[in-house]
């Protein structure tokens, strides 16, 4: 597969307009998700009440996070659970490596996990020589595939059946069939033999408790609680944001999350794992490793506007109800997180020089914020993250390119202002327009059909790439107000 970057957005998102394939697997996202949203949350009482609660519990957290991540490290250590602490995506790899290389393992099994994909464990396992083993469906899906997930919590949703079929045909060796219970027990039947040769588990974590030092996980397939409970060692990697105060405020987002993710009520699995095991005959692992993350969040939190961004719970309801997400899917994004939380997460993580093409990938319609069990305000963060690029913040050099042509625009309007504020200019101008217009008109419009404004005002051709502008007309509305009191007089 071809490497997609955020930094071409534009040129991918192209792509993907006029992949047919692509679109076939999209066309259910909205009935499958959207609809099944709907309908889970008319089954709570005061569905915005609660998504007040889990802002107000999410902006208490970001403005103490200090505290309550002391507090979680005090308690998880008390249980058993050994904390590590990574500045970067590097840092947290390299602690993983060392642990599992301390298990003298050569394979890993992983459940699904945004972090992981975040900091690219798994080629830093592979680069280390350890295999990892995604043990997810999609996620396993789109590793025989070679490919990166396209979606926070379906990741092979870009791909089609006959597609998963074929990928099954050449890398698992299997008849082709698009028989969904096949391919499925399948899976199951491989991944199962792997369980049983893995030594070490790795998994993200959806929230851990400041109060008790316990992590939680969700999931609808069994396959995290097998990475979690079946291995010797069980390795966690949490972004330092995951962190909540109380255990009972697991209750509010325990009725968001699944509702806002995948339409259900409450998902088949709900791993809530404090420290190691008690007794040696109990299931679950000998050593809990927690790792801790920063890789720019810290950041993040510096800001008013961009704190807010830390309070995702990564459900991925605002790519579902994204109406760019839903044309060109989450590969055209060029990074792990796509859709509208991905256009503000990313630059804040990669740096927007790198993504400065994302924060325009949305039409503002709000209606990622309108989905967001958390109350996001995305709408906000693209503006604000777009003013950082316009006025050249992001680059922090006068010489910046963006600030430059931020002057150049500036400029450019002041003269069109004053040439068009007097009257004798106006008329002018619009003389000469009448006149130079014949070069450019085709069908009474002046945009992409003709093509010429590209040819000869280059700056004006990415305007008029995907709208028309209406010819000048024959006589301007002053002209014929004149015409008028002439003839009267």
């Amino acid at each position: 597969m071809q490497q997609l970057t955020a930094e071409t957005f534009d040129q991918n998102a192209r792509a993907a307009l006029n992949d047919p394939v692509l679109h076939g697997a999209l066309r259910n996202l909205a009935d499958n998700f959207v609809t099944r949203r709907q309908n889970a949350i008319a089954s709570v009482d005061d569905w915005e009440g609660l998504r007040e609660k889990a802002r107000a519990i999410k902006e208490e957290t970001l403005l103490h996070l200090d505290e309550y991540l002391s507090q979680f490290v005090e308690n998880a250590e008390k249980a058993g659970a050994k904390i590590h602490w990574a500045r970067d995506g590097k840092e947290a790899c390299q602690i993983v490596i060392d642990l599992v290389k301390n298990r003298d393992a050569r394979m890993v099994v992983k459940a699904k996990s945004m972090a992981g994909e975040e900091i690219h464990l798994n080629e830093a396992l592979e680069r280390s020589g350890i295999e990892p083993v995604e043990t997810d469906l999609g996620e396993w899906i789109i590793q025989l595939a070679g490919e990166t997930p396209s979606h926070i919590v379906v990741p092979a949703i870009h791909k089609t059946k006959e597609q998963i079929a074929d990928i099954f045909v050449e890398k698992v060796g299997i008849e082709k069939t698009d028989n969904v219970d096949v391919l499925t027990k399948t899976t199951r039947r491989i991944l199962r033999e792997r369980f049983a040769e893995a030594e070490v588990g790795i998994s993200g974590v959806n929230f851990g408790v400041a109060e008790t030092g316990t992590i939680l996980i969700l999931e609808n397939e069994g396959n995290i609680r097998l990475t979690t409970s079946l291995t010797k060692t069980h390795i966690a990697v949490m972004g330092i944001e995951k962190v909540i105060p109380k255990f009972a405020d697991l209750d509010v987002f325990l009725k968001l999350l699944p509702r806002s993710g995948t339409g259900q009520r409450l998902t088949a699995y709900q791993s809530l794992i404090t420290g190691v095991k008690k007794n040696a005959a109990d299931a679950g692992p000998e050593d809990v490793h927690i790792v801790l993350m920063d890789n720019g969040r810290s950041r993040m939190l510096g800001h008013p506007v961009t704190r807010q961004s830390l309070a995702c719970i990564r459900c991925g309801a605002c790519l579902n109800a994204c109406p760019v997400y839903q044309q060109v899917g989450g590969h055209a994004y060029g990074s792990v997180y796509p859709g509208p939380i991905g256009a503000v997460i990313t630059p804040q993580l990669i740096g927007i020089s790198k993504a400065k093409q994302l924060p325009y990938a949305s039409s503002l319609c709000g209606a990622c914020k309108e989905v967001c069990p958390v109350k996001i305000d995305i709408p906000e963060l693209l503006l604000h993250l777009r003013a950082e690029i316009t006025d050249g913040t992001a680059g922090g050099s006068a010489n910046n390119p963006e600030r430059k042509r931020r002057f150049a625009e500036s400029l450019a309007f002041k003269m069109y202002g004053k040439a068009w504020s007097g009257q004798f200019s106006y008329g002018l101008g619009t003389k000469a327009a009448r006149l130079m217009q014949k070069l450019v008109v085709r069908d009474g419009k002046i945009g992409k059909a003709s093509g010429m404004i590209a040819k000869l005002l280059p700056p004006l051709g990415a305007w008029t790439a995907w709208r028309d502008a209406p010819a000048v007309a024959p006589r301007s509305f002053r002209e014929q107000w004149k015409d008028g009191l002439d003839k009267q007089g």
